[in-house]
């Protein structure tokens, strides 16, 4: 057998051209398209999967993990604050009033302990963390970037890029439709797994992880479970049937993996399964009130929150913790098991290095693996995807580069739009 087939050349039809194209529909690529629009700029987002939210739908990580300081000062605001406030509108969400936060009440902490509100170890206090409805989640945000005029296409995977010197001009999809080409000024990476800088060539960390495979039941008896002695894991969601299961992999399953590798994440996703319903049955004999429960929804993603991360212009390392603020912050980011831990973020960490008009957000960012641990999380992906659209936008206003952006413009844009910076 050869070890390698020849295709022939072809020509690929270019579908449509876009200011700001975004790739990746989760938190980060919402924050990018809808600030890209919302600056100005024609904005386009693809996402792979036929909805919006990434981990935060499909992957069941329905939990905002957090929007404070860990003393009971808010730091994320903007976009997440404004989907919070939608799904606040339809009962869809969960959190302590803001007269709570902070607050060092025993009793308080572990009624929001119990709705997965309050993680890490102690002393602890409330937090501004919020539970949510995930399905609520993707119909809000499929309205915001509607309501908003975000180009959205669903069932398209990046294969490709065309530079031209350090720009990229087009990326190249793979659908049902066959290949298709996209023009365009400005790319925002946002597929978590940095996968527009690895096609682009520019450098990046790998990380191997133990999986996650979060899930949930129903059909339990909520005041037996409540009251379980020796209770494991598993949060009360905001509707009063059913519980929310974070589980993971580590120490049950035989090895790490790689989560590009297609072949580890088909191992993972069969042996996780199989785990869970072990786990099912295990709660079934052990945990009062789990007698005759049963899993309600498995993940539609594994809970991979480390891949690949872009080398940026500026590497956001555990040593900048605590630290002054950046001249070019965009964005702050407390720590959701730390206490008084925060992070400012330099726009430089979501610049490529090599292609002026790439910018990455969310969890694909340039950070190391210590500080990714809080940038990684739900809300600071919106918030460095919301700093990605509108430097992208300002970018073409200026007819600049979006790595040459004026970042005090930039600042003052995310202000107006609701952002906290210091």
């Amino acid at each position: 057998m050869p070890a390698y087939i020849e295709e022939p050349a072809r020509r690929i039809p270019v579908i449509a051209e876009t200011d700001v194209l975004v790739i990746g529909g989760g938190s980060a690529g919402i924050g990018a398209a809808v600030a890209a629009a919302r600056g100005g700029a024609h904005s386009m987002l693809v996402e792979r999967y036929g909805s919006l939210g990434g981990l935060a739908t499909n992957g069941l990580i329905i939990l905002l993990l957090t929007m404070d300081d860990g003393h009971g000062k808010q730091v994320i605001a903007g976009l997440c604050q404004e989907l919070v406030d939608r799904l606040s509108a339809r009962n869809a969400c969960y959190f302590p009033p803001s007269g709570e936060w902070g607050l060092d009440d025993a009793e308080l902490i572990e009624r929001y302990r119990r709705a997965g509100l309050v993680w890490g170890r102690g002393p602890h206090v409330v937090r501004y963390s919020v539970a949510y409805d995930p399905e609520e989640f993707k119909v809000e945000a499929d309205q915001l970037l509607l309501e908003t005029g975000v180009d959205l296409r669903f069932h398209r995977w990046a294969v490709g890029v065309v530079r031209d010197g350090s720009r990229i001009t087009h990326v190249i999809f793979e659908s049902k439709a066959g290949r298709e080409a996209i023009a365009c000024n400005a790319v925002v990476d946002a597929t978590g797994d940095a996968d527009i800088a690895v096609l682009a060539g520019e450098d990046v960390e790998r990380e191997r992880v133990h999986p996650w495979l979060w899930f949930r039941t129903a059909g339990a008896d909520r005041s037996l479970a409540e009251e379980a002695p020796d209770r494991p894991t598993y949060y009360r969601t905001v509707h009063e049937s059913g519980y929310l299961h974070p589980w993971g992999a580590a120490e049950r399953i035989d090895r790490d993996i790689d989560p590009t590798d297609p072949d580890d994440l088909t191992y993972a996703e069969v042996e996780c399964r199989r785990l869970v319903r072990a786990e099912l049955d295990r709660l079934r004999g052990n945990t009062p009130g789990f007698e005759h429960a049963w899993i309600a929804q498995f993940a539609n993603t594994l809970g991979i929150t480390e891949s690949r991360r872009l080398v940026g212009r500026y590497m956001l390392r555990r040593e900048d913790m605590d630290q002054p603020p950046f001249d070019d912050t965009i964005a702050i980011t407390g720590n959701w098991t730390k206490y008084g831990a925060i992070y400012h973020i330099p726009f430089r960490a979501l610049c490529a290095r090599e292609t002026d008009n790439l910018l990455a957000a969310g969890r694909c960012m340039s950070s190391d693996h210590r500080a990714h641990h809080s940038t990684k999380e739900i809300p600071p992906c919106f918030a460095t995807g919301e700093a990605a659209g509108f430097a992208s936008a300002l970018a073409l206003q200026h007819n600049a580069a979006p790595v040459d952006v004026d970042v005090s413009a930039l600042q003052a844009k995310l202000r107006a739009a609701g952002a906290i910076l210091p």
